[in-house]
């Protein structure tokens, strides 16, 4: 097998140690930071964007209750920013009333099936749910209820807005058995993509009056019949069927009001879709998908009414769900809510297509053979498995490679919380009586998973070096490694196992993807488990594979893989060289990931990602010019790829040619005007030619699409400034100088790492998880091998 040099180990273990990237209210600085068929844009939200809510301030006059709650409102970030750390606002500026806000169970005596929905989903349960409400009394008894309001506006907005989260408050919130309640989101009347709550909320109403303004008092159910357009006027918008509405809290970020630090990023389930394949706004993916799929196609499906169920927003006898199915599988547990735990089960076994989520590909076999004085054993590598003949003897040490490919979500997985969320790959061998030989991602007797398992989660680390094992992230200063896997990416799981001396017939091994909502740790602190007991979860089982192994020969055995994962179509040949080249390709195995994606060319001459991929190998290695002749014929495959075309700008602008780089990105940028990939590069072109009003105008539109993009914060505080506008450069130097990476940060994450070397090596993006019980050899010498051209 393909070798890595310790100095890429080492850079692997560095860039993995960094701190997270990470929006908001900042003040402004004085230096610089230096001293194919694309979906159509999104649609425009109904109001002025919100970016934002820190424009909004009070109008019209305000009633007896905000003056009440503002006598008495802890305005700890200023009277400018009243629900700080949340982004949310309301339109007026103004506290609302709880007492005026309509409850679910009013909309749901006509709603009747969406509120039977409604009710099982996490959306009704995020405020009560107990584990929910112990993190947050921790945050509370830390720093004070103020700083829930960071929470709040995504996990109980009524509360937020009613003023309650301030000192001397009831404590007992407004709405707490409903959370996320009807009159949230069908209230909301813009957002922006900043996330962490970045919406504004409107009146509540069920109607508005003829010239369109929310009737505040009480309606009755004729009134409202006979004004079915003004219901639907009060209650509905073409934003709730858009991403970025749900972006407002599916993007989130831990802000120096929070910690007292500075910007970090929790999640981007937002970016991520945005990003991927699935909404045609970017032709990077390494897939291309046929329709655009938004948060609502997988989340929000429109469905036949079940028999017997009724609801007058029902059409042609369906209804959009208001399930929200995902991952929270303890949610509809705890609360016994059987029909949402069979179909969440569902949903994550199969995805919302039955095509599945993840597959599983156990490609490979790599088998060791003894090397002299104690040097590393050379392998020699078996694939695909399935499709080659080979042979295997007792005793004889094996390498399993594992493939995971995330095809069918339009985000990461696992996505938001993977600090506490847990997802890992449970990987066995047994012989042919079923006794198990090895394994790795077992569950212990205490109900914690084995710590060397290879998870899909990462680590948060405070300024002591040590884990924040119960999501206290106001304490966060760097993740010490992130395992998870990006939408249409793929992961590569190595184990090593040795084969019994006495062993005959056949072995077994078997690698499935298993899934639970929290880690034990931290469930058993939230429902307050005394010594020795522990709370239980179901634990579901998202994917796998199987390979039967013969002690002899094994021939080919084509039919062998066409039904392996659980719950997911096989994939062909050619797409299991491809999944296994990005792989290594994330793996930073850049000569093997060329390997892979030659094979993909063989199987499949008339590809041209095939082609493509190669070159995007040999530009992260550096090698340019190596780049340029895979281009070429991806390009000749098909004239015009904006994918091809990015690349190759790559490679125009290092070789100095900047225009002709210009020329390629505002082909690809012609036919994906929101692909911000390219629109950044695009940028940092103009700016190389000195074309800064050209460069600004991109970055710009950058901005409108992600507000929080690290390199336009950076290169408009320089353009704003050549420019001559000093005040939009100091911004923008603020928010870099917040927003960027903390250079010392990784001392942290380093610190925690050598602390724990049972996770240690998931910090680093090639390792083997060493199942034989060897002794760990130290390398006699360090041997360095220069790769011309590699960088």
């Amino acid at each position: 097998m393909f070798k890595s040099s310790p100095r890429r180990w080492a850079l692997c273990a560095l860039l993995f140690a960094l701190p997270l990237t990470v929006t908001f209210v900042v003040r402004a600085a004085v230096t610089d930071p230096a001293s194919s068929n694309p979906a159509p844009a999104p649609s425009t939200p109904d109001l002025p964007p919100a970016a934002y809510t820190a424009n909004i301030h009070i109008t019209g006059p305000t009633t007896q209750f905000h003056d009440s709650v503002a006598l008495r409102y802890n305005y700890a970030f200023g009277k400018e920013s009243p629900f700080l750390p949340s982004n949310a606002m309301t339109v007026n500026g103004q506290f609302i009333n709880p007492r005026n806000v309509l409850t679910a169970e009013y909309c749901g005596h006509c709603h009747q099936e969406a509120y039977h929905q409604w009710r099982q989903s996490v959306h009704s349960n995020s405020f009560r749910q107990p584990w929910y409400l112990k993190n947050v009394n921790m945050l509370i008894a830390e720093k004070g209820v103020q700083y829930s309001r960071h929470c709040e506006g995504c996990h109980n907005p009524i509360a937020l807005f009613s003023g309650d989260l301030s000192q001397g408050m009831p404590k007992k919130r407004p709405f707490e058995d409903e959370g996320i309640t009807c009159s949230v989101c069908h209230a909301i009347q813009s957002t922006d993509t900043t996330g962490t709550g970045s919406y504004v909320m409107g009146i509540p109403a069920v109607l508005v009056d003829e010239k369109g303004a929310p009737v505040t008092r009480p309606v009755s159910d004729s009134e409202i019949l006979a004004h079915l357009d003004r219901h639907k006027q009060a209650v509905m918008r073409p934003l709730y069927k858009t991403a970025e509405f749900c972006a407002a809290c599916h993007k989130a970020a831990i802000t120096r009001s929070l910690d007292d630090y500075k910007f970090q990023r929790a999640f981007t389930v937002y970016d991520e879709w945005q990003g991927a394949s699935f909404t045609k706004q970017s032709p990077l993916p390494f897939y291309r998908k046929d329709t655009v799929s938004t948060c609502q196609t997988c989340h929000m499906p429109r469905q036949p009414l079940s028999a017997n169920a009724q609801d007058a927003g029902a059409k042609d006898g369906t209804l959009v769900s208001h399930r929200w199915l995902g991952g929270n599988s303890l949610n509809a547990s705890y609360y016994k809510f059987d029909e949402q735990s069979q179909k969440l089960v569902d949903f994550l076994k199969n995805g919302p297509d039955g095509k599945g989520v993840l597959n599983v590909d156990i490609f490979a076999l790599e088998k060791e053979s003894a090397t002299p004085n104690d040097e590393a054993p050379s392998t020699t590598q078996i694939a695909p498995l399935g499709l080659t003949s080979f042979s295997l003897a007792p005793n004889e040490t094996l390498i399993a490679d594992v493939v995971i490919q995330n095809k069918g979500i339009a985000h990461s997985y696992v996505p938001e919380q993977r600090d506490f969320y847990e997802s890992w790959v449970d990987f066995t061998v047994r012989d042919s009586t079923g006794k198990l030989i090895a394994e790795s991602g077992f569950i212990q007797p205490d109900g914690n998973l084995d710590p060397s398992a290879h998870s899909f989660t990462n680590r948060l680390v405070n300024v002591k070096g040590e884990l924040n094992d119960l999501h206290q992230i106001w304490h966060n200063r760097v993740q010490a490694y992130n395992n998870t896997i990006q939408s249409g990416r793929s992961q590569l799981v190595r184990y090593r196992f040795r084969l019994p001396k006495t062993i005959s017939g056949a072995v077994t091994i078997t690698a499935a993807i298993k899934y639970r909502r929290f880690d034990q740790h931290f469930i058993d602190y939230a429902m307050d488990q005394p010594a020795g007991k522990h709370f239980p979860q179901p634990v579901l089982e998202v994917a796998s594979d199987s390979r039967t192994l013969n002690i002899g020969d094994n021939s080919p055995q084509p039919q062998d893989s066409t039904k392996r994962s659980l719950g997911a179509e096989a994939n062909p040949e050619w797409m299991r060289w491809n999944n296994y080249g990005i792989a290594l390709l994330d793996a930073l195995q850049y000569e093997a990931a060329v390997h892979a994606f030659q094979h993909v060319a063989d199987l499949r001459p008339d590809y041209a990602d095939a082609y493509t991929n190669m070159a995007i190998v040999e530009i992260s290695w550096e090698r340019y010019n190596d780049a340029k002749p895979h281009l070429a014929k991806a390009l000749s495959l098909l004239p015009g790829d904006p994918r091809a075309l990015y690349y190759r700008a790559l490679v125009e602008r290092n070789a100095g040619q900047v225009e002709e780089a210009i020329t390629a990105l505002q082909a690809m940028l012609a036919k994906y005007p929101l692909a911000k990939d390219g629109l950044r590069e695009l940028g940092f072109s103009y700016y190389q030619a000195h074309d800064y009003p050209k460069a600004r105008a991109e970055y710009e539109k950058l901005q409108a699409i992600d507000p929080d993009d690290l390199a336009a914060h950076y290169q408009l505080a320089i353009l704003y400034r050549r420019l001559g506008e000093k005040q939009k450069a100091s911004i923008e130097s603020a928010k870099f100088a917040d927003q960027k990476d903390d250079p010392t940060a990784s001392t942290y994450a380093l610190e925690f790492l050598r602390k724990h070397p049972e996770v240690a090596s998931e910090s680093v993006v090639w390792h083997t998880h060493d199942l034989t019980g060897d002794p760990i050899k130290q390398p006699t010498k360090i041997e360095y091998h220069y790769i011309p051209g590699a960088g």
